[in-house]
């Protein structure tokens, strides 16, 4: 991990409203704003990006949206493009969210798609993978992660794939409170790497940062962090608070 710079992302999901976006903005800002070595992609709803965006001008934080849409215009109601996002000023975009595969019911070509427009429009990609409760207990998880990294990154280049970012998620850790171990979080780590590496090679998966995102909080975060393949978190809940995101923030930029 010393030779990748840890990131660390705060998906609020569909959660707070203008004010308290913004409140929430300025208060992480303030919380992180004198560490570095670490990079902060604060993931607000959609119709606050642009005042969050205006909130963190001029600090160290980057803005990124939950989703985008795998078209760049068109008659697609309700949706939201790439070019759109980077209008807005993002700089990332989340794809592949357990809550988007699972819930929402978007498969893995449709992951592919929103990969590939979101890179070929500029913005930067974290591509989310992970299993279900019974796939892990069927033992499956290492296969569904290669399987989820192998369809999304379909037609990646090795060039492109400095801009992207996985964040292994297991889905049942998901806002249930449950957490990985840091040894079973580090042995999906490093399977991801591997299958990085047979996808492009040893270079690019050396490269390419790996992000833990399942009920991470300031209590546990650091024991992960500490891991060598795991490079950061993309957090949900605690994400929310701006104490608590600070607190796994400083357990990221000192986890190296």
């Amino acid at each position: 991990m010393a030779t990748r710079i840890p990131i660390v992302g705060g998906n609020w999901k569909m959660n707070t409203n203008r004010a308290s976006a913004v409140a929430l903005a300025r208060a992480v800002s303030s919380a992180v704003g004198g560490l570095g070595g670490i990079e902060v992609v604060l993931f607000p709803p959609f119709p606050y990006l642009l005042e969050v965006g205006k909130a963190i001008e001029g600090s160290r934080l980057a803005l990124g949206a939950q989703d985008v849409h795998c078209e760049p215009d068109g008659a697609f109601t309700g949706e939201v493009s790439a070019s759109m996002l980077r209008d807005c000023g993002c700089a990332w975009t989340l794809i592949g969210h357990s809550e988007r595969r699972h819930v929402i019911g978007e498969g893995d070509d449709l992951v592919n798609r929103k990969v590939l427009a979101a890179l070929g429009a500029g913005l930067n990609v974290i591509l989310c993978v992970g299993e279900t409760r019974g796939q892990r207990e069927a033992g499956q998880t290492d296969a569904v992660n290669q399987q989820q990294l192998t369809s999304g990154l379909h037609g990646v280049t090795r060039e492109q794939m400095r801009r992207v970012v996985i964040a292994y998620e297991p889905v049942w850790a998901i806002g249930t409170g449950l957490t990985a171990t840091p040894e079973d979080a580090q042995a999906a780590h490093a399977a991801i790497r591997g299958t990085l590496g047979r996808l492009f090679d040893s270079a690019t998966a050396g490269g390419a940062r790996i992000q833990y995102g399942g009920s991470m909080k300031p209590g546990n975060a650091a024991g992960l962090m500490r891991m060598p393949d795991i490079d950061g978190g993309l957090i949900g809940g605690a994400s929310l608070n701006a104490d608590d995101f600070g607190a796994i923030v400083q357990a990221a930029a000192h986890a190296g």
